[in-house]
């Protein structure tokens, strides 16, 4: 292998020997343990599309890389995929000829698993169940040395069951990559109740130096990612099961308004609605079914019915050939006002007043207790805050969501009770039109899309950190890099104002008093920190 290789694009893997020598040679000099050493053999069993990535991250890497799969035949198949997906690499000018040769020559298939023996590194990528997991390491145990590290890929299953009847489980880690494995950057290290420090360490070392960006976890029902993106999809899904709004204008004010990559339906039509359903439902039942945790009963009717997604051709939307994409709802252009009047601090939602003053709109500030937008014909303009309009009977009340970034936001999201005047809804939706915003007006829905959905982000990220399970700053990089969040949800809940978070859920609470938006203590305790920081 060439001293230093770097590969990028759609089997994106970064390796540079050198920095990874460096590295190795500081942990060494401080003392902790340092990654597994390129000559030492990383062996791979199951050779599906996981065990496959796997195996090309870390013979790019320029370890030796054993293949291993019950199945006759199946290694060695894997190692012509893996063959023909390096030369695609030299093809595209992403890997050089001479890198390639050596990497082809350290990978071998294994047709036994005591062809593993010499490997200082096992990776596990086999079927999803406890018993056959077990079963595989503890057949492993009786091969390979007891120094060398054993780890699972699993996404679902403890990582301390599956080590629970080892003769040494401290050597046992769970490293959960992410699907495509060359190209997504995030790799949960995850220690089970008995995994040594210097393992953990070690492997988190190991997959730094491939490249990667690992994160440290402690074993909880589906990790970080798994366990705090579960408000992604829940609350778009309950504010359809109210009505509110159809799919296409939620995934719309998410991605247009929130700054996420892709809307949830659409997502989890990607991942397929089965496996998606499948991740909540086992991570609602390891939590005792927590209510913060409940599954929609609308995904579990699309399940049922064969509509799972892309792959049979229709989920939330139909994939078929003719098939016409359905658009968010958008309201017609509307006349702006000339003048508004902005009463208090608008929090989050303090850049607009810039914006509307650039876009010819006068701007008047009036002290008050509470921040809105006063719009000439008497009504208000409110940012999200938990609470409905309906519970205001004679005041004219609009509600609008919260956005990633007010200047980047294509499309501002409104929510107001049925019979609201006319006029102060044209007043209200011409004035973000006047911004160069498309406009979406949903039904009357309690803390809104965006506002709900980063508020129970942040709830569950901070109720992980917690309970131990990982550090703030190590869910937040798993949230942007797992699963393209453009933002970590405790960096952004901090912007908004953990006070103001808080309190949110505190509303939605009250109207929805079964548990699922109680704010978490450390919520509230981040709230209460902030509020003595801004005395002090």
């Amino acid at each position: 292998m060439s001293a230093n290789v770097t590969v990028r694009g759609s089997d994106d893997v970064t390796a540079s020997e050198p920095a990874a020598a460096v590295e190795a040679a500081e942990a060494a000099a401080e003392g902790a343990p340092g990654p597994v050493g390129r000559d030492r053999t990383v062996a791979v069993v199951g050779t599906g599309t996981m065990g496959q990535g796997i195996a090309q991250v870390a013979l790019v890497a320029g370890h030796p890389v054993r293949l291993y799969d019950s199945a006759p035949g199946r290694a060695e198949e894997a190692v012509a995929a893996l063959t023909a997906r390096l030369d695609r690499l030299v093809e595209k000018g992403r890997l050089d000829a001479t890198a390639r040769e050596a990497a082809v020559g350290r990978l071998h298939a294994a047709r036994e698993l005591d062809e593993l023996a010499d490997a200082a590194l096992v990776v596990e990528a086999i079927v999803e169940l406890l018993p056959v997991k077990q079963q595989l390491f503890a057949d492993l145990e009786k091969v390979v040395g007891d120094d060398t590290v054993l780890a699972t890929n699993t996404s679902s299953l403890s990582v301390t069951a599956i080590a629970g009847g080892l003769r040494l489980p401290g050597r046992f880690v769970g490293l959960h990559f992410f699907n495509p494995a060359p190209l997504l950057p995030l790799v949960e290290v995850v220690s089970g109740f008995a995994t040594d420090r210097d393992v953990a360490t070690r492997a988190y070392e190991t997959v730094k130096g491939w490249g990667k960006t690992p994160v440290r976890c402690a074993d909880t029902p589906g990790f970080i990612v798994n366990r705090v993106a579960r408000p992604f999809y829940a609350e778009a899904l309950r504010v359809f099961e109210e009505g509110a709004a159809d799919p296409a204008t939620i995934d719309a004010a998410l991605r247009e308004c929130g700054g996420f990559r892709m809307g949830p339906f659409e997502l989890t039509d990607l991942i397929g609605q089965d496996v998606n359903e499948a991740v909540t439902r086992s991570v609602w039942d390891s939590f005792h079914q927590d209510p913060k945790f409940t599954p929609s009963l609308a995904q579990r009717r699309l399940v049922e019915s064969g509509r799972l997604g892309r792959k049979t051709g229709h989920g939330w939307f139909s994939y078929a050939q003719d098939a016409e994409r359905p658009e968010p709802h958008t309201a017609a252009p509307a006349e702006a006002p000339k003048r508004i009047v902005v009463r208090g601090d608008l929090g989050p939602a303090e850049p607009l007043v810039e914006l509307f003053e650039a876009a010819g709109i006068t701007v008047r500030r009036k002290k008050s207790d509470g921040g809105y937008i006063e719009l000439p014909g008497g009504g208000e303009l409110t940012l999200a805050d938990g609470e409905a309009s309906f519970e205001y009977h004679r005041e004219e009340i609009v509600y609008f969501d919260l956005a990633l970034d007010y200047a980047r936001a294509s499309r501002i999201v409104l929510s107001t009770k049925e019979g609201i005047s006319p006029e102060t809804l044209v007043e209200a939706v011409g004035l973000f039109q006047a911004l160069g915003k498309q406009v979406s007006v949903i039904g009357d829905v309690p803390g809104m899309i965006v506002a709900r959905t980063v508020a129970m982000l942040a709830d569950l990220a901070a109720d992980a950190v917690d309970r131990g399970v990982a550090s703030a700053e190590d869910v937040d990089t798993a949230m942007r890099l797992g699963v393209n969040y453009p933002a970590g949800p405790l960096e952004w809940a901090g912007k908004v104002g953990f006070r103001r978070t808080s309190a949110l859920l505190g509303e939605l609470h009250e109207r929805y008093p079964s548990g699922r938006y109680a704010p978490s203590i450390g919520l509230v305790r981040r709230g209460y920190a902030e509020d003595a920081e801004d005395a002090g």
